[in-house]
């Protein structure tokens, strides 16, 4: 079963990064444009390449070798010994969500603006915690795996 659900997240979190996160306009009179992870990496690649280059690696490559990485123990083609880099590559997955949390936060507190989150926000947020589940779960298989045998 953790096979399959980590195998549907390379497909998920490729749909995640284009799904809309959230819906924002200047003022409640003009319409809401939609912000993806994708959209918002290309403002940040126009504006502050330091930046998109964080947030590519925590929303982009970091789930994503974190899920690669999950299937290749799960199929026995590397070392459970890389679990615990998995693990990390998780915890930095996770610290995006908290940003993009954050910005909606700021963004609602300033009042200028409109933000409403998206159903991609609750998609991605799903991905990354199952993800962090499916590490979890390995993680005791292999403890409980070592104990009996």
């Amino acid at each position: 079963m953790l096979k399959i659900l980590n195998l549907s997240l390379l497909l998920l979190f490729p749909i995640s990064w284009f799904a809309p996160l959230m819906r924002a306009g200047l003022l409640p009179l003009f319409g809401l444009s939609e912000i993806s992870v994708i959209t918002g990496l290309q403002s940040l690649w126009r504006s502050d390449v330091f930046l998109a280059l964080l947030v590519t690696v925590f929303a982009l490559f970091a789930p994503y070798l974190k899920t690669i990485g999950l299937a290749l123990v799960h199929f026995r083609l590397a070392s459970p010994r890389l679990l615990p880099v998995l693990h990390l590559l998780g915890k930095l997955a996770m610290a995006d969500i908290f940003l993009i949390a954050l910005y909606i936060v700021l963004a609602k507190g300033v009042g200028i603006g409109r933000v409403e989150t998206a159903w991609g926000l609750y998609l991605f947020t799903g991905c990354v915690l199952l993800s962090l589940g499916i590490s979890i779960q390995t993680e005791r298989a292999r403890k409980a795996a070592r104990a009996s045998g």
